[in-house]
């Protein structure tokens, strides 16, 4: 959950001052309000990774000083003020925070506390508001974990990935494993109520076994989120290349879709339910909210370099590196990259495409006749769940998850 992609989309110019269409703050308050906080940080780069991230060597000149990471926090506070000027007299208290990356417990607690107050300061938070932060087993203890939950923090997300050497050799990941099974119980005595473990399948290299032993050790480990991905090997990565040379196999989709079987099957004994395509709780609760509302097309607002937004129908996107973000917040224009209005039309098929990865699915009177006739042979292919099928609903079999992506395909056609 978290990061932003390294390639931004095309679109209009971002208005300066980075004001909005009056459209599209209309009926806001009838929509859950968000934030995400990225932090472009890591100690080094996984060689999986495409995300928008840089390493201290990478940020040396080059607006580097502007962007260093003793006064980020203040910066992404620069731009939660800014949107308090886009959004007016909003009334809507923040109902979540999601601070990805990166790395972002590569800067001080104090400094994500910070950014979090920043949010406090000019929005107000929810009643229940759920506040989520990633972080590298290596880069917290338990007076760090105690210091964010002192200041708001309330659920946590540990990159678990595997529980075995050699896997997390080839994802170039620098923790040791058990590791991260020792971050839940350190989160859980500061008190934080929920605690996610991402992990990583298909790696070159990686077993039946060893995916086994991976599922065994997060399950074990108490926590009461388990987020499982297919590994996606990203052109321009190092693993791409490591590919390319013959050094390591490609990944194997029929591999992903056994490890996909193995996961949910696993997870379903241990007590976890899917509610969405890569993601499964013990309960409700459980459940990130923060990204609920991104699969369900609430408004958020993005903070940092390369961070996307979405309010009414209005997505942006910001400049990616931290030198141009820091310089456009310095001089104080909005650090906005580009933008697009969402027609009637991309929301509906965006809604198809999110919705369906949903364990409530997507309403059938989304669909076009086209849609409806390539529903109903999924239907007869066992592809979508019956019963929700004759209430009005498109709900994805085991088998329809595992061949969600070609499902979504034929529904918006």
């Amino acid at each position: 959950m978290g990061g932003m992609p390294s390639v931004l989309p095309d679109g209009e110019p971002m208005p300066e001052d980075g004001s909005l269409p009056a459209s599209s703050l209309q009926g806001a308050g009838d929509r859950p309000l968000a934030f995400y906080l990225h932090v472009p940080y890591c100690a080094t780069r996984c060689g999986y990774c495409d995300f928008n991230t840089y390493t201290a060597t990478e940020l040396r000149g080059s607006g580097g000083v502007l962007a260093s990471r003793d006064n980020y926090a203040e910066m992404v506070a620069e731009e939660v003020r800014l949107a308090r000027k886009v959004l007016g007299d909003d009334p809507r208290p923040v109902r979540t925070v999601f601070v990805g990356g990166g790395t972002p417990t590569l800067l001080a607690a104090s400094d994500l506390v910070r950014m979090l107050d920043a949010v406090r300061e000019e929005f107000g938070f929810a009643e229940d508001a759920e506040i989520t932060t990633e972080a590298n087993p290596e880069s917290v203890d338990p007076a760090y974990l105690a210091e964010l939950r002192s200041g708001g923090f309330n659920r946590i997300s540990f990159g678990m990935q595997s529980a075995r050497q050699h896997v997390l050799k080839v994802l170039d990941r620098t923790h040791t494993p058990g590791r991260p099974e020792a971050c839940v119980a350190e989160a859980r005595a500061a008190g934080f109520d929920h605690v996610n473990l991402d992990l990583i399948y298909g790696t070159p290299g990686e077993s039946d076994d060893d995916w086994r032993a991976s599922l065994a050790a997060a399950v074990g480990a108490g926590p009461d989120h388990i987020s499982a991905y297919a590994l996606i090997v990203e052109e321009g990565t190092q693993l791409a290349r490591r590919i390319r040379r013959g050094e390591v196999p490609m990944t194997d989709d029929d591999v992903h879709a056994d490890r996909y079987l193995i996961a949910d099957s696993v997870l379903r004994e241990a007590g976890f339910d899917w509610y969405e395509v890569s993601n499964w709780a013990t309960t409700e609760a459980g459940r990130c909210l923060h990204n609920e509302l991104y699969w369900r097309g609430a408004d958020w607002w993005g903070a940092g370099p390369g961070a996307h937004s979405h309010v009414g129908g209005v997505r942006w996107w910001n400049v990616k590196h931290p030198g141009a973000y820091a310089a456009a917040l310095a001089e104080g224009r909005s650090p906005g990259a580009g933008r697009e209005l969402l027609s009637a039309e991309d929301r509906r098929v965006e809604r198809i495409l999110l919705e369906l990865r949903l364990r409530d699915g997507c309403e059938l009177e989304l669909l076009r006749p086209q849609g409806l006739a390539a529903a109903r042979r999924a239907l007869s292919d066992e592809l979508l769940e019956e019963r929700p099928y004759e209430q009005g609903r498109a709900v994805l079999t085991l088998r329809g998850r595992l061949l969600a992506d070609a499902v979504v395909r034929d529904l918006v056609d």
